[in-house]
């Protein structure tokens, strides 16, 4: 990490020359520009920056869309005010000369833009900061390894690709070594960009890993998964390889991201943790109450995409029942740790979710349970796929129509960041209903 006075001396000395104001979109990218240096310090860093407010208000392909309340073509796409957050100024080691930060993004009368997803994480942990708590998250992101670059992977159309591995090397050190070289250039990218990193392991997939992060304060660790996903994708790309970060690249193993969350007083002390059953105080009992009440209408923040829901699959490890359980894998919700340790870890969100709207729901629903006083159910203790409980939505459609009917979500984020997401998500069904995919021609070029 870097002070603004340790830029100022990297940037005399010639050892730093460009600095990116990055902000993250709706699926939680860097977006932004690359500044001179010099320019960055005589009138970015006590100003701000601007860009086009059309970076909130575009599908994935950056085509503008209709639908959304802040942006459009009647409005003229004018600009927004990238406001530079030097707390998380830092140095980019696998970009040579060069430092990062985020910013938050308000309008021209530096008004918040509330859809911004770095501000419905922002104002959720006011209402923790509220009651004197702090969020602290961890997240698990998984990605596959491919031996082909990006062009080459673009040009085959995705098909015939080659996995860096070519068996499953969940938590084999034989398979990892494989791979190692990668892994230890992200693994050592990352410390020089000031993350705490922890470990990195095999998973199910060809060529699937994972490589975890220390907890960190709730804003502090989303903005780090933000710039380890686009690192990571960076350091893959220098090195002639392409990983992805999809919820399911294919018919095996998806890609998951199990988020991990605890509260603690403003003195540290853990709130969640207690005398009660399983080492949970009331407060905890009622945050895994909320959780659980809230998981379906809020589902379209863990799972944004279409491709997200194929991940549902019993008996793979991704979730299906809206069900919670001490140490049990099967569950949406697991519970871990004790005492300081103790979190409740949800399983729902796959490697493509923005972790800014995911934490964001995390806290809102469990706020719902502590208000609500809501009681807590006992554990599952067995296999939760076989529960007939309640089930996660199946498709992004279902999963729209319950965030758009969510009293909660209105209560939380507001009307605004409400029809702003389910706008997104008609976008996304409405491109994927217009496709003609590979399945169909093959079931039905010559056969129908």
């Amino acid at each position: 990490m870097l002070s603004l006075e340790e830029l100022r001396d990297d940037v005399a000395t010639g050892d730093i020359d460009t600095v990116l104001l990055a902000i993250a979109d709706m699926q939680g990218r860097l977006q932004g520009k690359r500044l001179s240096a010099r320019y960055f310090l005589e009138e970015v860093a006590g100003h701000a920056a601007e860009g086009c407010d059309y970076l909130l208000a575009v599908d994935v392909d950056m085509n503008t869309v209709g639908g959304y309340a802040m942006s459009s073509w009647d409005q003229g796409y004018g600009d927004l005010v990238m406001r530079p957050d030097l707390s998380t100024l830092r140095r980019i080691p696998w970009q040579e000369g060069t430092a990062l930060l985020m910013a938050d993004i308000v309008w021209a009368d530096g008004s918040d833009i509330v859809v911004s997803p770095r501000q419905i994480l922002r104002r959720q942990l006011d209402r923790l900061a509220e009651r004197g708590w702090r969020a602290f998250v961890g997240t698990e992101l998984e990605f596959v390894v491919y031996d082909d670059t990006y062009e080459d992977a673009w040009r085959r159309g995705y098909r015939d690709m080659s996995p860096a591995n070519l068996y499953n090397v969940d938590y084999s050190l034989l398979g990892t070594a494989r791979v190692e070289p990668l892994l230890r250039r992200i693994r050592r990218g990352m410390e020089g960009a000031g993350m705490y990193v922890e470990s990195a392991k095999g998973e199910c997939n060809l060529g699937q890993h994972e490589i975890a992060f220390r907890y960190a304060e709730a804003l502090e660790t989303c903005d780090n998964h933000s710039i380890y996903k686009n690192g990571a994708k960076e350091i893959a790309a220098q090195e002639g390889r392409s990983i992805t970060f999809m919820a399911k690249p294919n018919e095996r193993e998806g890609n998951s991201c199990h988020l991990h969350i605890s509260l603690r007083s403003t003195g540290g002390e853990p709130v969640m943790a207690g005398g009660g059953p399983y080492g949970l105080s009331e407060v905890g009992s009622r945050f895994i109450a909320g959780q659980l009440a809230a998981m379906r209408e809020l589902t379209l923040l863990y799972a944004p995409n279409i491709n997200s829901y194929k991940r549902y699959v019993p008996g793979s490890f991704a979730p299906t029942a809206v069900k919670w359980g001490v140490d049990n894998r099967t569950c949406s919700l697991r519970l871990v740790g004790r005492g300081h340790s103790l979190r409740v870890e949800n399983r729902v969100p796959g490697g493509d979710v923005n972790p800014y709207l995911a934490v964001a729901a995390l806290i809102a629903a469990g706020l719902r349970g502590i208000d609500g006083e809501l009681p807590l159910e006992d554990p599952y203790p067995g296999n939760a796929y076989d529960s007939g409980a309640a089930t996660v939505p199946a498709t992004l459609r279902d999963a729209a129509l319950l965030w758009e009917r969510s009293d909660l979500a209105r209560d939380s984020f507001g009307e605004e960041v409400v029809a702003h997401y389910a706008n997104n998500a008609r976008v996304e069904l409405a491109a994927f209903d217009a496709a003609v995919t590979d399945w169909e021609l093959f079931r039905g070029f010559e056969r129908m």
